[in-house]
């Protein structure tokens, strides 16, 4: 059986995410021994998309690289997979438009935006940092029993970034409560890993932990999201 992967991005081989992002999913497959296909989604093709086009896909993975080249494709296609129960990870840009997702059609802040797509918009959920992450590697602290946290199988790591914005810290409390949880975060608090603990695999961090994956040491989010993958084409062929 060979899992197909849907990374949604605009790829530009040139941005060292986007080829690390397949590189990962190969790592990873290997880890699992199992075979991948990787299928690149450009966000404006996501704005008419079928559901069942998109369902085909065993997981998601939400890429680097934003300002996508269409805010609401991407929006449409990981709000499906939030609804639908399908495996999602988002790193860096995806987390930043799973946070908007989530803000938007969860909390009903309709208006909920980017600061990348409109600095001055008056509900920036997704705000520039106080501190640039582009190219630091820092420390994450992880909340003891979370998926993360048992993914990693330790309360701390140490990831690279690629970003200029983050949650903005006025929202955490919010989201967290309404079921996006924090569950990774930095030494001042701020959020840096979002999970939905009900989801089979829903999971966003601002870090790029592709980056970082090797032949041989997969990451093991990306194991994590092939796994999930892998349990819902299982279960897909049963009920077939």
């Amino acid at each position: 059986m060979k899992l197909l992967i849907g990374v949604i991005g605009d790829f530009n081989p040139e941005f060292p995410p986007h080829p690390a992002t397949s590189a990962a999913l190969e790592h990873a497959a290997a880890a699992l021994s199992v075979e991948i296909e990787v299928h690149w989604l450009p966000t404006p093709e996501l704005l008419d998309i079928e559901p069942a086009a998109l369902e085909r896909h065993d997981a998601l993975w939400c890429a680097p690289g934003s300002p996508y080249r269409s805010l609401d494709g991407a929006l449409r296609a990981v709000r499906l997979a939030r609804e639908r129960g399908w495996p999602l990870l988002g790193t860096c840009g995806g987390f930043q438009h799973m946070v908007i997702e989530f803000a938007r059609n969860v909390l009903e802040i309709e208006d909920a935006q980017h600061a990348e797509y409109d600095p001055y918009a008056s509900r920036l959920v997704v705000s520039p940092l106080s501190c640039s992450l582009a190219g630091r590697t820092m420390s994450v602290r992880l909340v003891p029993g979370s998926r993360v946290s048992d993914l990693y199988g330790k309360l701390e790591a140490t990831e690279q970034y690629y970003c200029n914005f983050g949650l903005n810290p006025d929202y955490q409390d919010a989201l967290h409560d309404a079921g996006l949880r924090i569950v990774g975060s930095d030494q001042d608090g701020e959020a840096r890993i979002v999970e939905l603990p009900d989801h089979p695999m829903y999971v966003a961090t601002l870090f790029v932990p592709q980056l970082s994956s090797q032949p041989g040491q997969a990451h093991p989010l990306a194991v994590a999201l092939l796994q999930a993958a892998s349990d819902r084409a299982t279960q897909s062929a049963r009920r077939a």
